[in-house]
């Protein structure tokens, strides 16, 4: 289960009972199945016709995708690559041939067969670039529709306030606020319900499918970089630093706190602030006689 989904759920819970248990008189008043009928069926409404059946189908399997947490297996890739390389280093075709046969990630298996064939650098990158634009395309539209759901769902809920309103209007004449008030809350709850699912639900669905999208392209090119150095006979230690520099985390890219600096740098320094002014004006000195 992904950590921070279940955090974002416990937070979403605990709002919605503090909405409902100490900011109304009855958490019942917040109950409105009609307008929620409307907000929900209205934005699946608007979702399927807006995309073809099978994207939409698609689309709601990814759902399980944020929930749980997804392994991208960088690191047994890494190895796989450096493994390879060691192999095709030493020119042993039939040894990447084995081990291409347990490799999981179908991008660099393609990658590493291209090679074996002597295929032009130049066309292994592009038919490698082709598959990542791909990837990147067809999940970017997935993450959209989610998104597009976040427009549509308040949009349906100020559809069900004005029909809310329209029926408090009709007993506007008999002048009964016992009658007139329940309507005008439940007219109000199908915007609650509209914007409610748009930033709790539909909106987070589509951030967390887009990350998830930036993850895979990461990896990638990390791929097709490894795939390139093969492609040069660099060294398997090179291009194990290399990739390894990919999944590499820092803090601070200029700065490691962790690592103490040398005890004498202090004084060093030091000495090279007292040496300075003597330093400049003997250079100065010097110049002015070589001008004489």
């Amino acid at each position: 289960m992904n950590p921070s989904t279940l955090i974002g759920i416990f937070a979403s819970m605990l709002l919605l009972v503090s909405v409902l248990f100490f900011t109304a008189e009855s958490p019942e008043s917040f109950i409105n199945l009609p307008g929620l009928a409307i907000v929900v069926t209205g934005t699946l409404a608007a979702t399927f016709i807006s995309y073809p059946l099978k994207e939409v189908l698609r689309v709601v399997r990814l759902v399980g995708l944020v929930f749980r947490r997804e392994n991208t297996y960088v690191r047994d890739d890494i190895n796989e690559l450096v493994s390879m390389s060691r192999l095709w280093f030493k020119g042993d075709v039939r040894a990447v041939e084995k081990e291409l046969e347990h490799t999981r990630n179908p991008f660099l298996r393609t990658g590493i067969q291209l090679v074996i064939a002597n295929t032009k650098e130049d066309e292994i990158f592009d038919m490698l670039r082709w598959r990542i634009a791909r990837l990147k395309a067809r999940e970017h539209a997935e993450a959209q529709i989610f998104r597009t759901m976040a427009t549509y769902a308040p949009a349906f809920g100020m559809i069900g306030t004005l029909v809310g309103l329209v029926n408090m209007l009709e007993v506007m004449d008999a002048g009964d606020l016992e009658v007139i008030g329940p309507r005008m809350a439940v007219a109000l709850l199908t915007t609650f319900y509209g914007i409610l699912l748009a930033n709790l639900v539909f909106k987070p669905i589509a951030v967390k499918l887009e990350r998830r999208t930036e993850e895979r392209l990461i990896t990638m090119n990390m791929v097709l970089e490894g795939i390139s150095l093969i492609t040069k006979r660099r060294l398997p230690s090179f291009i194990e630093e290399t990739l390894n520099s990919f999944v590499a985390n820092y803090h601070d890219e200029i700065r490691d706190a962790n690592v103490k600096p040398r005890p004498d740098m202090g004084s060093a320094l030091k000495g090279y602030r007292h040496a300075r002014p003597r330093f400049t004006a003997c250079f100065g000195a010097s110049r002015r006689s070589g001008g004489e």
